[in-house]
């Protein structure tokens, strides 16, 4: 007997019920998302406090919150540990407990044991693709930061490299003092 495997629209997937385990939609399948330790939590935090410092009155800052995007013509709904999406693009009136409809700024992803860098650059690229602006890999092991463009090859961070970019006017931080406000040794 052949088992068909049904393929899960975005409506679908949107209105599956709420669940302890974060899933997102790759290629018509629900995927659970890796359960973050204890490093990755820390930078979680310390990124959050930098950027929500850093973006008020200019965006919002979301964690772990769900993006509508469409990749290679199929929808994607990934859930990035954080994204930036400033009020020119998503204004602040919006008041709607969903998925957030519309590529953000900024999409940082932080890499878990369990996870490759190669794999996380792939996911960056999808990112990109699907019209996000810049995309952050946070390697905790490596201590460094990525920048993802659209129009330019990656650039590593490390130490007291800053990570100045003018679609973030005003944010000035260097991956050391991501990784020191993160406690992370």
């Amino acid at each position: 007997m052949i088992s068909v495997k049904h393929q899960l629209t975005l409506q679908e997937f949107l209105n599956l019920p709420e669940e302890d385990i974060t899933y997102e939609l790759v290629n018509g399948e629900a995927k659970p998302k890796m359960s973050p330790k204890r490093f990755h939590s820390r930078l979680t935090i310390a990124l959050c406090l930098i950027l929500t410092q850093w973006a008020d009155n200019k965006g919002e800052v979301g964690v772990e919150w769900a993006v509508i995007l469409k990749i290679r013509g199929k929808d994607w709904v990934p859930v990035p540990d954080l994204l930036y999406i400033s009020y020119s693009r998503f204004p602040s009136d919006v008041i709607e407990n969903e998925a957030c409809p519309i590529p953000p700024d900024l999409v940082i992803e932080i890499i878990s044991p369990d996870q490759s860098f190669g794999e996380m650059s792939a996911k960056a690229t999808d990112y990109l693709d699907a019209g996000v602006m810049r995309v952050w890999v946070i390697d905790p092991k490596a201590k460094t930061v990525t920048i993802f463009y659209p129009d330019a090859r990656p650039q590593t961070k490390r130490g007291t490299d800053s990570l100045e970019d003018s679609l973030f006017l005003g944010l000035v931080i260097s991956a050391e003092q991501i990784f020191q406000q993160a406690g992370i040794p």
